[in-house]
């Protein structure tokens, strides 16, 4: 039975959602990231993700979700102080502070979530649409989750909005040439292949539709 909404007593829950996949995901997402950058991907999202609904019960304003996520956030940058740990982190607050005064999480706001998530993530990395990053990932996911809230869909169905707008970016990652960090220098192993950031974003967004809709 889906969820109807979030609200601050089961955000945790669905960040454990998250937690989770990476859990499972870890090994492939460090053999992704082995060719093409530090191989360390998979450890840093899993152990990021894994502490984070523990974060979110320690720093709980019981009556602000948004509060709650910026504090979560900023304890998790400590947590994992790596580029995509901090990348992670700054998503998460930059959501928490556009969801901040809210209670709970309906459609609407899960579209203002995963939207101001993306921003975070652009305005930290100073990166571009085709960069070949997770914003990739989340910039597609963010303008489809909004259409389906203000097409009036149901909170399951701005999580599955998301997801198949970050998998739609994901796969459009095969074709970008990688422009940052040590993804840069093995360019030419890049083409045809996802990026592994992206591939990070898609999962948690995964997680958020796995507790929201499964």
């Amino acid at each position: 039975m889906a969820v109807e909404k979030v609200t601050i007593e089961t955000l945790d829950d669905m960040f454990s959602s998250v937690a989770a996949i990476f859990a499972e995901k870890k090994e492939e997402l460090c053999a992704m990231d082995a060719r093409m950058g530090d191989g360390d991907l998979g450890l840093t999202m899993s152990k990021g993700y894994g502490e984070l609904p523990q974060l979110i019960r320690d720093n709980t304003d019981p009556h602000d979700i948004g509060k709650t996520l910026m504090k979560a956030g900023m304890k998790m940058a400590g947590v994992v102080p790596s580029t995509m740990g901090t990348l992670m982190a700054s998503g998460l607050m930059a959501a928490g502070k556009a969801l901040k005064g809210k209670n709970e999480i309906g459609p609407g706001e899960l579209a203002t979530f995963v939207s101001a998530f993306a921003d975070g993530l652009q305005k930290r990395g100073k990166c571009q649409p085709g960069d070949r990053t997770i914003y990739d990932a989340f910039l597609p996911a963010s303008e489809q989750a909004t259409q389906a809230a203000d097409a009036g869909g149901t909170l399951s169905d701005v999580a599955e909005a998301a997801l198949r707008g970050a998998e739609s970016g994901v796969e459009a990652t095969k074709d970008m040439i990688p422009k940052y960090g040590k993804a840069a220098v093995f360019a030419a192993k890049a083409k045809g292949t996802e990026d592994q950031g992206a591939v990070a974003g898609k999962y948690v967004l995964e997680g958020i539709r796995n507790y929201i809709s499964v």
